[in-house]
């Protein structure tokens, strides 16, 4: 009987320690699309469970560092020389759009146009109020209020505040002679969230606010969207047709490192800050972890696809796949 039952509990240990547990951690950006892949996968493929945690793109990338993950997701993506200085191999997952919110009563979505020069105005802190002649300008049709203008942006390190200052930086040669790109600025003017969701909360209870998120987020939060001025000079919609159309020209071929910047890019239906999220593996990574790192993401690629647009992001085309593969 004892000899039996420790038979039976040595067979549950083996089966335990057969199971297999693949950790992530980072961007926010991505987080909608991301947990609903590992509880997906995890309930498809018994004896694998996938978890990922959204830190922020900055704290991924420290972990991924440290070991302390077995993949990190961010949107500031790491140039090829900074990848191998870190022992890391990056790839794209996923595009997606950032967007522009505001609290303005009265006001609908995708009423709002805001030109580059405005918007980059705004962040630094020179346009103040809501009714400044030239938001009125802009919008002749709209009842603009006398209303403080109040800035929200990221209080950590953030791959959204990477896609977005570096598309100021683009615009506007103030903003890149004052401010700069990065996951974490010194901002002129305004107040922190943490993370995607704690700017959506402050926009929503501030009335005034503009912020900037992704869609997704601004979406579930039914928040507000402004209509952007793209390089085109057409004020455009955030849309996944518009973000796609944004991602479209996208040279993977010749990038090294996979490093790509889709803001303030060519054509009429652009979205003007579109983004790419990134995955992070380390290149030490065990031979037997790193093929179900493989299983995952490769799945991901294919069955994850249709959620993805289901949640506003625009999936690799299977030509970007095809070039992903073969650094799984």
């Amino acid at each position: 009987m004892i000899k039996n039952l420790t038979i039976a509990l040595l067979g549950l240990i083996s089966l335990a320690a057969a199971d297999t547990t693949l950790t992530g951690a980072g961007a926010s950006f991505p987080a909608p699309v991301y947990q609903q892949w590992t509880y997906s996968y995890s309930q498809a493929n018994p004896g694998t469970t996938v978890t990922y945690q959204s830190l922020g793109s900055g704290a991924g990338l420290n972990q991924i560092k440290q070991g302390t993950v077995d993949f990190a997701g961010t949107d500031n993506p790491l140039k090829l020389d900074e990848q191998e200085a870190a022992g890391l191999i990056q790839f794209p997952m996923l595009t997606g759009g950032v967007v522009v919110i505001v609290n303005l009563p009265g006001i609908k979505n995708g009423q709002l146009k805001l030109s580059r020069a405005v918007l980059a105005d705004i962040y630094l802190g020179k346009i103040t109020q809501w009714n400044d002649k030239a938001i009125a300008a802009l919008n002749p049709k709209l009842k603009l209020p006398k209303q403080k203008i109040t800035v929200v942006h990221r209080s950590d390190s953030s791959g959204t505040s990477f896609i977005f200052t570096n598309y100021l930086s683009k615009i506007s040669a103030d903003w890149k002679a004052q401010v700069g790109q990065g996951a974490a600025v010194k901002w002129p003017a305004g107040i922190g969230g943490q993370k995607n969701p704690g700017v959506c909360n402050n926009v929503a209870k501030i009335k005034g606010a503009i912020g900037y998120t992704e869609y997704t987020y601004a979406v579930e939060a039914k928040l507000c969207c402004a209509a952007l001025e793209n390089a085109a000079g057409k004020y455009v919609q955030p849309t996944p047709q518009t973000f796609a159309a944004g991602a479209a020209g996208a040279d993977w071929k010749n990038a090294p490192g996979f490093y790509m910047e889709l803001t303030d890019v060519p054509g009429e239906q652009s979205w003007p800050i579109t983004g790419v999220t990134y995955i992070l593996l380390r290149r030490d990574t065990p031979a037997e972890k790193r093929a179900e790192l493989k299983k995952y993401f490769n799945w991901c690629f294919t069955e994850g696809a249709a959620a993805a647009g289901k949640l506003n992001y625009v999936a690799l085309p299977q030509n970007v796949v095809e070039l992903v593969k073969p650094v799984l």
